[in-house]
């Protein structure tokens, strides 16, 4: 049989140690010898003898904040040997590497494909973000030693934050858990904003600090803070609300 798919490019990516390595820019092989965390339904194929088992939030504490934000992960633990292909909607995957307890990325719980479990991660509270209704209340904060995959569509821009840094609340994937964070309106409130004429862009994100950001060229879609999408005013209060009672118990 003859063909261009079986061309070397598309051959199975070798590796020489366990780890995750990316088999083109929208799947990641893993070669398992343990266990490797995974997102829940992001397994396209795999090899060898090797086990999936769907996990909750790792604590009780945990537990309760991925209920009552939206936010989290939902993982399964892959265990075993074997090769495991992952993939979530084709698309981009990108790995990064954390080296050490006080290297920490916050990352959107959506764009977490896989990661080490020498890793151990946190839902928090977005600082700044107490008086938003439709963007990014509580993330994901990835810390300790060890490499974790991440999806965007589209190709990202990193921006090193070394000045004043600004990104769409929607677009921001992950940036330096390091950086300080903030929030403001994008739009001036006159005339035109009461009769319907808006820049698009209600609120931006700010970054200050020392770290990067990564931006994707995709907006998520707007989601209200019990995890809908929409919200509306009605929402943005109670979810303000809500998270001012919580704020203590999910960290700033």
């Amino acid at each position: 049989m003859r063909s261009d798919l079986f061309s070397p490019q598309n051959a199975e990516a070798q590796m020489e140690q366990p780890g995750m390595k990316l088999q083109n820019g929208k799947m990641l092989k893993v070669s398992l010898n343990g266990e490797m965390m995974v997102r829940q339904g992001s397994m396209v194929a795999y090899q060898g003898n090797v086990h999936f088992q769907a996990l909750g939030a790792s604590r009780v504490g945990q537990f309760i904040k991925q209920q009552v934000t939206g936010e989290g992960v939902p993982l399964m633990k892959c265990t075993g040997q074997g090769e495991i292909f992952l993939a979530d909607l084709a698309s981009d995957i990108h790995l990064i590497d954390l080296e050490g307890p006080h290297d920490g990325l916050t990352i959107n719980g959506k764009n977490v494909l896989a990661f080490d479990p020498t890793l151990s991660y946190d839902i928090r509270r977005v600082q700044g973000a107490g008086m938003l209704s439709n963007a990014g209340l509580f993330n994901c904060v990835f810390s300790g030693q060890g490499r974790i995959a991440v999806t965007t569509k589209g190709s990202p821009v990193v921006l090193n934050v070394d000045q004043p840094t600004y990104a769409d609340p929607q677009a921001a994937v992950c940036w330096s858990a390091s950086l300080q964070t903030g929030f403001h309106r994008a739009d001036q409130l006159g005339l035109g904003t009461l009769i319907g004429r808006t820049t698009g862009e209600a609120f931006t994100m700010s970054f200050s600090g020392r770290g990067f950001v990564v931006v994707q060229p995709s907006e998520e879609v707007a989601r209200s803070f019990m995890g809908g999408t929409g919200g509306g005013q009605q929402a943005g209060q109670a979810g303000s609300t809500v998270a001012g009672v919580l704020g203590n118990f999910l960290g700033r």
